[in-house]
């Protein structure tokens, strides 16, 4: 289970599942910026690396996955540049070609000489920081279901989806465990669909990485996260000890007071489980690449 082979007949899928409350204005772990920007950031991070790995050195992208992005905070909608109710997935070939814009920002590169200069580097960005409503994540995590399913029914032979859901805070429209089920009752013939869930702090506290009790755990809230988390893969559970998590057999994939290293590194090691290299860029992380 979890090995089906990824290539552009078997592409796998990932669905980013955001939290838009107002709650994400606050800042992030006692940081300068909001969790909403820092959130922003870490994703698009994270399609700009997608695009880099199912690339062959030079313009070609194939299309090894696909990928969309659930918003929820004042309604649930599809939040990926380009995607929509009706197609909320989209190859990553399309999403490499369309980003939302491009910024640049001032690096400092090495000059050959021993120092360093300064140089505008393009950032594409395909999703904008949002903090505007509540907190329905029992209906967008009922909305990804759907569209997990859906996406099962035509890849029968795939790796199953990865849906990684990210929250500041209880859900506002009911127990979300339900519909975290329904999501995990999706799969393909290689296993079930699997649900990560990372919950962010306006404060920095001890953070909770990769449990495998429940009992363990600070509250009837992360305790609710854990319930509704898949447990890690093998070739997940290898990834994440390559980045220093004390991860093992019975693993969750959930995050509590996460952050942003560990969040950036908790969404690195979902997306390089669905790169068709397999374990050679699972253990690649952001650390080791500088």
């Amino acid at each position: 289970m979890y090995s089906a082979e990824i290539n552009r007949k078997q592409p796998a899928c990932l669905l980013l599942v955001i939290d838009h409350s107002t709650s994400m204005a606050e800042t992030w772990a006692g940081g300068a910026m909001s969790k909403a920007d820092q959130l922003a950031l870490a994703v698009n991070r994270l399609l700009g690396n997608a695009v880099l790995l199912c690339s062959k050195g030079d313009d070609r992208v194939y299309d090894y996955f696909e990928v969309g992005i659930l918003g929820y905070g004042r309604g649930v909608s599809p939040v990926l540049y380009g995607s929509s109710a009706s197609r909320p997935l989209l190859p990553i070939s399309e999403v490499a070609l369309n980003p939302n814009r491009v910024d640049h920002v001032l690096r400092r590169i090495s000059d050959g000489a021993g120092g360093l200069v300064e140089v505008q580097t393009p950032i594409p960005a395909w999703v904008d920081p949002v903090a505007d409503g509540w907190t329905p994540m029992a209906e967008a995590l009922t909305t990804a279901a759907w569209i997990v399913d859906e996406w099962c029914r035509g890849h029968a032979s795939s790796f199953p989806p990865i849906v990684v859901n990210v929250t500041d805070g209880q859900s506002t429209d009911g127990d979300p465990r339900i519909a975290a089920a329904r999501v995990r009752a999706a799969g393909t013939a290689d296993g079930d669909a699997l649900l990560f869930n990372a919950h962010l702090s306006a404060t920095a506290r001890n953070a909770v990485t990769f449990p495998d009790d429940r009992a363990d755990l600070p509250d009837d809230f992360a305790r609710a996260l854990f319930d509704m988390s898949s447990a890690l893969p093998p070739t997940m559970v290898a990834a994440a000890g390559s980045l220093g998590y004390p991860a093992g057999t019975g693993s969750r994939g959930f995050l509590y007071n996460a952050d942003v290293t560990a969040l950036i590194e908790f969404l690195d090691i979902g997306t390089r489980a669905v790169t068709p290299t397999g374990l050679r860029d699972l253990t690649v992380g952001p650390r080791s690449a500088g």
